[in-house]
Order: structure tokens, then sequence, then C-alpha cells
């Protein structure tokens, strides 16, 4: 049997290697993504080079940590396709135009023909009055959309 393919976007990494926040809903999120973490075999997980390149901004000791997390999981290449996409989730007001690399996660994606993209993103991303939005114009490119949810929505299913 083939294992769910999930595009693991930076914010959950980042809420892996973070130190425990005293926000709850933060702290939630932590909880949650390390829950889906400790069951990560039962995916195919991909990454790309726009999340090692946003894992390996800031403090150096936190994109080593970050870093660390992602070491062996599959890179999957940025193709021009993947590019078009996201101009044209860009363009078309899916994502914000001051947001290509939130853009560039989802056409990843969509081009990879991967299940689902794992986000804590709620604001680009993940946004709920725009999540149809783009499922359609990743539909109308040809693309399935990768069904955009969080570490707990995806333990859910």
């Amino acid at each position: 049997m083939t294992r769910p393919t999930v595009y693991l976007e930076t914010t959950v990494i980042g809420h892996l290697a973070a130190r425990v926040q005293p926000n709850i809903v933060v702290a939630a999120r932590q909880l949650s993504s390390q829950s889906w973490w400790s069951i990560r075999d039962n995916y195919e997980v991909f990454v790309s080079q726009i999340v090692i390149d946003e894992c390996s901004a800031g403090d150096p000791t936190a994109a080593s940590e970050r870093h660390n997390l992602i070491q062996g999981i599959a890179v999957l290449d940025i193709k021009p396709e993947a590019e078009a996409l996201a101009m044209a989730l860009t363009n078309l007001h899916g994502i914000p135009k001051s947001e290509p690399r939130d853009a560039l996660h989802i056409a990843i994606a969509a081009v990879g023909g991967l299940q689902y993209l794992l986000t804590w993103n709620f604001r680009h991303i993940a946004n709920p009055s725009t999540r149809g939005l783009i499922a359609r114009i990743c539909e109308d490119a040809g693309y399935v959309p990768p069904i955009i949810c969080s570490p707990d929505e995806l333990m859910e299913t």
C-alpha cells in the first residue's frame, strides 16, 4: 500500500524546533506538530529548497535545529511549471503578491502531485477564505490541488 504524500511547509518545522511557548494556542500547535512528527513514517514526506532556505534563516542555533529535523527528507525540485503556477496564484489573488514563497509552496506541492500540504500558516496558505480559490487556480492550470491542512487536521483523517 502506498503511503499518502505530504509537503511539509516551514511553519510546521518551526513549531517542532521552537522552545515551548507560553501562548496556549502556539503551545497546542507545537504539541500537535510533535504528535504528527511521531507518526510521520506513515507518510511519504517532502520539502523543497524554499523550506530548506527558510529553515536556514535566522538565529544560527535555531536554524541548525530546524535543519537537523529535515535531514533525510526528500527534496522536490522547483520546476518551471511550479513557478508559473505560483505566479497564477498571486496574479489571481489566491495568495498575496507580497508572499511569493507561500504561493510557491502550494505550487510545488500541486505540480509534484502531492496529496497534502501541511502548514500552520493560516494567514496565506491555509486561509479558510482563500482555500477554495487556491484549489480552483490549481485545477484551472491542470493540477490537482493538495489538501491544505494543519498537523492536527491530517491526524484526524
